[in-house]
């Protein structure tokens, strides 16, 4: 797929971005694309009503591999500017899964015009909601992979936009690259009195306020300052009027760890300080805690294999991301190498973060990501099958 195309596909789909589980017409574009491939396209299969699945065959014996590229767009008001900017106001691909996309179709694309020199298969998954946030049910990664997609996988790969790295590079890290996702919701309630008056009631407000600061001894307090752990208070709710304490005050929150045992010990150190704290000040809690996505974990063996697979220069190690991914679903039930993708171009301003309004790639990603992927997979294939 010549790049000219590549980014053609990737700016219709940055116009037309849908959310998580509305990605219907956005399935209906990858599935007509796949087709015009030759393939034959499942959509809505595995769980997933808007997913799309498809599989290039090689010519040569070998193992089955997956790619999966995400779909849906989060519920942004774009600020780019860009001529192909979002149609759908409020809604914007500014997590990049449109250029994941489109590097899924142009692997696909790659894979069938080489197919006489593909060992076994490969998988192409175009998996919608993975925006979808802990406490949302089973969706996304999840959903598919309980729907079966991953049977007969022997490997799953994926890759994501990366601003900090310049478009030409490729990240990895060993072990943890996306950390595991928790989701907070806390109610602290106690009395409610005049505000000249605290000695009467309880402060809810107060006792949040110790709370806030006591969750922060998690890290390096409970958690081994070399493990990595973030606990952070993103809202924080209480009264409507300057000379009341309320009866009750609200915390929402994440907790994100890169490992399944650092995990544990940060949630039930997280229960144990709500529990104290709210006993110590006479006040109760009503607090849920939300299981998301779970580390995603690289496997060394097999990434030692794709980078083998890479151009010598190509891949530079990086730091693992404490946002979370769903793809987590995938690499906790086979191999799994996830993919940091260089898209940034300072010279050009192209440096703002992922879910920014401001958000854009350097599109030369495009052509580079899918040769070197497509090149990858072929190569994978060729010395295991």
């Amino acid at each position: 797929m010549k790049h000219e195309e590549l980014i053609a596909i990737r700016r219709h789909l940055h116009q037309h971005p849908e959310l998580s589980c509305e990605e219907s017409e956005t399935a209906a574009f990858i599935a007509e694309q796949l087709r015009g491939m030759g393939l034959a396209p499942e959509v809505g299969g595995y769980g997933a009503p808007t997913s799309v699945v498809a599989t290039v065959v090689g010519d040569k014996a070998g193992p089955t591999h997956a790619w999966r590229a995400d779909t849906d767009a989060l519920p942004i008001l774009e600020a780019t500017g860009a001529t192909y900017a979002s149609c759908n106001a409020g809604v914007m691909h500014a997590c990049g899964h449109d250029v994941h996309t489109t590097i899924g179709l142009g692997v696909a694309a790659g894979l069938v015009a080489q197919r006489g020199s593909l060992g076994g298969s490969v998988k192409l998954i175009f998996q919608p909601a993975e925006e979808g946030v802990p406490g949302s049910g089973v969706v996304g990664a999840e959903a598919m992979a309980r729907g079966g997609v991953l049977n007969g996988v022997d490997a799953a790969f994926a890759c994501h936009c990366h601003p900090p790295m310049r478009t030409g590079s490729i990240g990895y890290a060993r072990g943890g690259i996306w950390a595991g996702s928790d989701a907070f919701r806390l109610t602290i309630r106690g009395r409610q009195s005049h505000g000249a008056y605290p000695q009467d009631g309880i402060d809810p407000i107060y006792v949040a306020a110790q709370l806030i600061v006591a969750l922060q001894s998690i890290p390096g307090r409970v958690v081994d300052t070399r493990d990595s752990v973030v606990v952070s208070v993103g809202q924080v709710e209480a009264g409507n009027a300057f000379n009341v304490i309320p009866e009750t005050a609200s915390l929402v929150g994440m907790i994100r760890t890169l490992d399944e045992g650092v995990r544990e010990r940060a949630l039930t150190a997280f229960e144990r300080l709500v529990d104290g704290i709210c006993a110590a000040h006479g006040a109760t809690p009503e607090l849920t805690l939300s299981r998301g996505a779970v580390p995603v974990i690289n496997d060394d063996a097999l990434l030692d294999r794709a980078l083998a697979c890479l151009a010598p220069g190509l891949a530079v190690p990086v730091q693992p991301q404490m946002g979370a991914e769903d793809f987590a679903s995938f690499s906790t039930r086979c191999p799994s190498v996830y993919f940091m993708l260089g898209v940034g171009d300072p010279d050009r301003g192209i440096v703002h973060p992922i879910h920014s309004p401001r958000f854009d790639v350097d599109e030369a990603c495009l052509a580079f990501a899918v040769e070197n992927f497509t090149d990858m997979l072929l190569r994978l294939g060729d010395s295991e099958g």
